[in-house]
């Protein structure tokens, strides 16, 4: 388990600062994470990785010449916001464009390809290459829905050096491709991961057993069996990853051995041991052997192997000397300091709203209030519902949002903010705070009912019902996901619906409201009988019978606090 810590929800901003100060020589903390310390050249190709922290080395870690220009680095577990991607991005940028990479997870593919799409309105060139080498994650027929895991180093340090090489963007990114269709991994855990201020792990594994498939952020195994031998061990792990050889493979393969956070060196090396006899016997020539950590998943007790084939190309990238806090190969030529600083954005000023807006900024700013002494009093519960099926961040994720969206209310309310700019700012600030797959689609859903409310005149209870559709519609363009996938979108979308439908029949918002919540908390608990078909849950969606949709669940709890709120309102 961990043991040192402030307040937990501090950890990653304060794990980033120390970090930084510890290898200043490498990295220089910008807006949303870390860029290089030291100079690139003008026109290359920027590689820019990341995801949540908990996972060092990476995606920090592996920032420096040679491999990655930069990393966004987002709370435990959860993926950075698209505020931060995008500030990451533009620090890195050299004006040769951006080639993002990073493990397949929903919020992560939400939040990349957001901070992409604004980067490409400002004419900064972008590509991505999700990772997807996670074996067990999805079938050899759906390999493009596997999750990345250990075997984002191989793409990551293959981007990278065709950037050092004076590959062009789309250069870097069909040979990252390449990279990823040739990198296969599975991992094996022997105990949970605990989070800060937790105080269990995210899973448990029986005495004497072994969880099979895992993935790096507390979720559960897809199977279980006997904790075997080394030897038993590397026999799984190879002959698992020899089934699925990709097409066209040759016999020179890197082997990379990862520890996932407490696993001893040593016993990794006697599993090495007898993996290196059994490719050697499969007629497979090993290139650069590796054995370590070089994706954690915190204090997890478990390993995972991947398998990386090379051919000429890859082998010829791979040998790319690198200079990173945590990843060195070769020898990296001196490099000259960045004298560049972080560009803060221009804070934007605050045009008052009209008296009538004014006062409806003030409820506003009171339900959020109401939201977030809801997420306070469910964030334990929360959490538990999460780390069922998937990695238990979702209690504190939204406690992270909701308070900052709190925060950032309460400022504009002060500077006269009218009611769409006071949820505008509320918004930003959930997502940018919370990051991850819920706090992008909870700044979707406020940013939709804050251009409805507007900054002139009180907001008619029609206004309240196009902005939630709005919101709802939003939702599902952005997420994908759709009535049935056990998400959010199974609560949203009745609530919308119950609003609209009473509002056009002419009740009042609080009648209204009220109405929909009870359907949105009917709908929420009904997602229990469902199984995910979306987000990191899908994996692992047996473990989630049974029990309702984390995200589902604490919009219904969201939605009924302020039903009651405005009831008690209306009453006095």
């Amino acid at each position: 388990m961990t043991r040192l810590w402030n307040d937990p929800a501090d950890f990653a901003d304060e794990m980033i600062d120390g970090f930084v100060a510890a290898n200043a020589r490498s990295v220089r903390r910008v807006t949303g994470g870390v860029v290089r310390a030291t100079q690139s050249p003008a026109g290359q190709v920027a590689v820019v990785i990341g995801g949540g922290s908990g996972h060092y080395p990476a995606f920090g870690g592996l920032v420096g010449p040679g491999l990655a220009h930069g990393a966004a680095m987002g709370n435990l577990f959860a993926s950075p916001s698209t505020q931060q991607v995008f500030a990451v991005a533009k620090a890195a940028d050299n004006g040769g464009g951006v080639f993002f990479s990073y493990g397949n997870y929903a919020g992560d593919v939400l939040n990349f390809d957001a901070a992409q799409e604004r980067l490409r309105a400002e004419g900064v060139a972008c590509e991505t290459v999700t990772v997807t080498d996670d074996i067990f994650s999805a079938s050899p027929a759906e390999k493009q829905k596997r999750r990345g895991i250990a075997g984002d180093l191989t793409v990551f340090r293959t981007a990278a050096a065709a950037a050092e090489a004076g590959y062009d963007l789309a250069g870097v990114t069909a040979v990252a491709a390449k990279a990823n269709a040739r990198t296969r991994s599975i991992g094996v855990a022997f105990t949970g991961c605990t989070l800060p201020g937790a105080d269990h792990a995210l899973f448990s594994v029986p005495e004497g057993r072994m969880a099979v498939g895992l993935g790096i952020h507390g979720e559960p195994g897809v199977d279980e069996t006997d904790i075997p031998t080394a030897d038993g061990l590397a026999e799984l792990l190879v002959s698992r990853l020899l089934d699925e050889r990709p097409e066209g493979a040759g016999t020179r393969v890197v082997p990379i051995l990862n520890g996932l956070g407490s696993l001893k060196y040593e016993e990794m090396f006697v599993v090495y041991r007898r993996i290196a006899q059994l490719l050697e016997t499969a007629g497979l020539e090993i290139v650069d052997p590796h054995v370590g950590e070089y994706c954690t998943s915190f204090d997890m007790a478990g390993t995972s192997l991947t398998l990386f084939w090379l051919d000429e190309e890859l082998e010829r990238l791979w040998d790319t000397p690198v200079d990173t806090p945590a990843y060195r190969r070769g020898s990296v030529a001196p490099q000259q300091r960045s004298e560049a600083s972080d560009a803060v954005a221009d804070v934007v000023e605050i045009v008052p709203g009209d008296d009538a807006s004014r006062a409806s900024a003030i409820t506003v700013a009171a339900a959020l209030e109401v939201l977030v002494r809801t997420i306070d009093d469910n964030v334990d519960e929360l959490g538990r519902l999460d780390s069922i099926a998937g990695d238990g961040d979702h209690g504190i994720g939204m406690q992270r949002g909701a308070h900052a969206a709190l925060a950032a209310a309460t400022a504009a309310v002060a500077a006269g903010a009218g009611a769409g700019t006071t949820l505008e700012r509320a918004a930003d600030a959930w997502s940018d705070r919370a990051g991850g797959t819920s706090g992008a689609l909870w700044g979707v859903i406020l940013t939709s009912l804050a251009a409805k409310l507007g900054d002139a005149g009180s907001p008619s209870p029609l206004d309240v019902a196009a902005g939630v559709a709005a919101g709802a519609s939003g939702v599902m363009d952005y997420g994908k996901a759709e009535v049935g996938d056990k998400t959010m979108v199974d609560a949203l979308v009745p609530f919308s619906s119950a609003l609209s439908s009473a509002v056009d029949a002419g009740a009042s918002l609080t009648d209204a409201w009220r109405t929909a919540a009870a359907r949105a908390t009917t709908a929420a608990a009904a997602t229990a009988d469902l199984l995910p078909r979306m987000g990191r849950a899908r994996t692992h969606g047996h473990h989630s019978v049974g029990i309702p949709d984390p995200g589902a669940h604490s919009l219904a709890l969201i939605v009924t606090a302020i039903g009651e709120t405005l009831a008690a309102s209306k009453e006095n």
